[in-house]
């Protein structure tokens, strides 16, 4: 079942930022944040309709979690590249 909550992740975030890069040329690093929230909670409704997760909170919890975190793996590894 956690494998299914990336799957809906990486696709939300996929759909979301071809989107993004369609209609919006440059979008500022201060403004990804909100955009990983954004895709958390997209992913958490459809988790929760599609009645993959049972528990609303639950859902909004684990998917937002997901996403920030792999946001901030995302900053990591461009510091480190960056710094070199």
């Amino acid at each position: 079942m956690e494998i299914t909550y990336v799957i809906i992740i990486a696709l939300v975030a996929y759909i979301l930022g071809a989107i993004t890069k369609i209609f919006i040329d440059s979008v500022p690093n201060k403004y990804i944040p909100i955009q990983n929230v954004i895709v958390g909670i997209i992913s958490a409704l459809i988790c929760f309709f599609t009645d993959i997760e049972p528990n609303l909170l639950q859902a909004l919890v684990l998917c937002l979690v997901a996403t920030m975190g792999a946001g901030g793996i995302a900053d990591l590894y461009k510091t480190i590249v960056n710094s070199k």
